[in-house]
């Protein structure tokens, strides 16, 4: 009965079931999880995400850092095509990994100059299940690998129309700069305020929010962005061609450890010790040619007729 009513309800409605089928739908449910050895800022930041993110589901911690490719198996357990992984080395470095299940690709990212929406206390905010607005600067369409990213935070960020959890408002905007080979994300509140009528612009003569008319109304909105949070920058390391696994087709020969950072910073230290140690060795050799100590020197001194050793021999 159910089937005749939806096709019946169909009819009257002027849609044929078979467009229905036909058309294209975006179908994406994403797995947040991190490693052992995690610190209490990187479980804030998952917790973050995982609010903006009404598409995803969020897992236990993951055992194993070597063995990656579970994360597959664990993403078809629950019905999951992506998977954003977070990789805690040292209790220091953070590694931000973003897979296509089960075809891959995937790519490895460093995440640095992390700040919690917690952290920052902006006045911005944004309904819960709300969907975003991704926002990409026009220097991810110059490079290839820069175009697979785009396509992964696409599919990663973007939260599809069906979604379960959704809420049908669009209230934010994730916005992703690519600047100095590093990928800036922020997270902006789109406000929307009536123009008061005679309003003064700025300073330099130009308004700083854009004034929109609204369909049907004669009123005029002002649109402005508020900064919500979290903040963090990503530095691509390796993209390989299947999920998590498979050869690399790309490598970024600029990155740099932070763990090869950190040693070239204690040999910085190590060698100021050394060449302090080494002059303190010479100051004593000196001093000891010189005789400032006695009983040492390769100069002897004259023995004077009032000396002690003389006047009491």
């Amino acid at each position: 009965m159910a089937s005749v009513y939806k096709s019946l309800a169909h009819k009257a409605n002027g849609h044929d079931i078979q467009d229905d089928e036909t058309k294209l739908k975006n179908k994406q449910r994403l797995l947040i999880l991190s490693s052992r050895g995690v610190t209490f800022r990187h479980r804030h930041l998952l917790n973050d995400l995982y609010s903006l993110l009404p598409h995803s589901r969020k897992d236990a911690k993951l055992d194993t850092k070597t063995k990656l490719y579970q994360l597959n198996e664990i993403a078809d357990l629950y019905n999951c095509n992506n998977v954003l992984f977070f990789e805690a080395r040292k209790g220091k470095d953070l590694y931000f990994w973003m897979s296509k299940v089960p075809n891959g690709p995937t790519v490895k990212m460093h995440l640095q100059n992390l700040h919690t929406i917690s952290e920052l206390h902006f006045p911005g905010n944004c309904l819960k299940g709300s969907r975003p607005i991704l926002s990409f600067n026009a220097s991810f369409d110059t490079q290839p690998h820069l175009l697979v990213i785009r396509e992964l935070l696409t599919h990663v960020f973007g939260v599809p129309p069906g979604s379960r959890k959704i809420k049908p408002f669009v209230d934010h905007v994730m916005s992703f700069t690519l600047a100095d080979g590093k990928i800036w994300v922020r997270c902006y509140q789109i406000n929307e305020t009536e123009a008061v009528k005679g309003a003064s612009a700025s300073v330099d003569g130009s308004s700083k929010t854009e004034v929109a008319k609204t369909k049907g109304h004669k009123a005029e909105t002002q649109i402005s962005l508020t900064e919500i949070g979290p903040r963090f920058v990503l530095t691509c390391i390796v993209i390989q061609e299947s999920s998590f696994g498979g050869p690399i087709i790309y490598e970024n020969k600029e990155f740099v450890s932070p763990n090869q950072v950190r040693a070239e910073l204690r040999q910085k230290k190590a060698g100021r010790y050394a060449r302090r140690s080494e002059q303190g060795v010479e100051r004593k050799a000196k001093r000891r040619d010189l005789g400032l100590k006695s009983g040492e020197g390769t100069r002897k001194r004259k023995d004077h007729e009032l000396d002690e050793r003389m006047l009491f021999a």
